[in-house]
């Protein structure tokens, strides 16, 4: 067993989500005059903790349910292909993704003996979220694979460092949190247009798969565009900095992957629509971090 290939099994190069998601809420809390180092960094470890255990145990299960056998790989999507190829066990994989889970639990029990039990149903939903997605969540249907997604990976994290380094409920930060959640639930449902076959085979209920890909590529605009309004409304209002509004730079993305989930024929021509949508993801949460960066510093 290759120590490499338990490393790359977490699927490294999507673990830049997490300290971009904890970043973002870092500097949320900065614009309302709260910063706490230690807290930032463990929190950066934590989470990719977290989302390197749902993102191993989901070639877990995939592996187990026959999905992998089915699935159309992409630079993007379908999972890393050890399990398929023989290059670790199913075991290793599921006390990788175990062990990673565990190893984030200290941390989460550090947060809530030093700030307090409010913490505690973010932290339990989160665990759920990050144990149950692949084998119970995204057999539920109603959408509801892609809104734990948005939920663990994108508003919870995001509101959660606020929590833990302002201490205190705003509702501002509260609002900011959200667009994570809308991207970070196209992020996913884009990548599940390749793998409706194969989705089937492990009876998931996916948005492409009860919707069909024209219908779920109405979804994925609808949330494209709210992303963008909801930013756009945010700073209009004064709910959020107008510096925020660097975050609205990655639409030419948004509309690239918006217009190839209609017309796409083949899945090739969906791979640069995948890329537009991480670039989509990554850049419009870094870009809000560094606008409330800027507009803390003027205040």
């Amino acid at each position: 067993m290759s120590f490499k290939n338990l490393f790359l099994e977490t699927r490294p190069q999507f673990l830049l989500l997490s300290p971009i998601l904890v970043f973002l809420g870092m500097s949320i809390a900065l614009y309302e005059r709260s910063f706490n180092l230690a807290y930032f960094l463990l929190s950066i470890v934590g989470l990719v903790l977290l989302h390197a255990s749902v993102n191993t145990l989901n070639d877990y299960n995939d592996f187990k349910t026959g999905v992998d056998l089915k699935t159309k790989r992409t630079p993007f999507s379908g999972g890393s292909g050890f399990l398929p190829a023989g290059a670790l066990t199913p075991k290793a994989v599921f006390y990788l993704g175990m062990a990673a889970f565990l190893l984030a639990v200290p941390i989460g029990v550090y947060f809530i003996a030093m700030r307090g039990w409010y913490l505690l149903p973010i932290f339990a939903l989160g665990a759920i979220l990050v144990l149950l997605y692949t084998s119970h969540i995204t057999k539920l249907g109603a959408g509801s694979g892609e809104i734990a997604a948005g939920l663990g990976l994108g508003t919870l994290p995001v509101f959660g460092v606020f929590l833990i380094i302002a201490n205190k409920f705003s509702a501002p930060a509260l609002y900011a949190s959200v667009p994570s959640g809308f991207l970070v639930f196209n992020l996913l449902l884009l990548n599940e247009f390749p793998d409706s076959e194969a989705d089937r085979v492990g009876n998931r209920r996916t948005i492409p798969i009860m919707l069909g890909h024209r219908g779920a590529a109405w979804v994925y605009s609808a949330l494209v565009i709210l992303t963008y309004v909801w930013i756009l409304a945010g700073a209009l209002l004064k709910i959020m900095p107008y510096w925020s509004l660097l975050g609205v730079v990655t639409l030419p993305f948004g509309l690239k992957a918006v217009r190839a989930s209609f017309t796409f024929k083949t899945l090739p021509e969906l791979i640069p629509a995948q890329g537009a949508n991480v670039m989509m993801v990554l850049l419009t949460q870094l870009l809000m971090g560094v606008g409330y960066l800027v507009a803390g510093m003027g205040r």
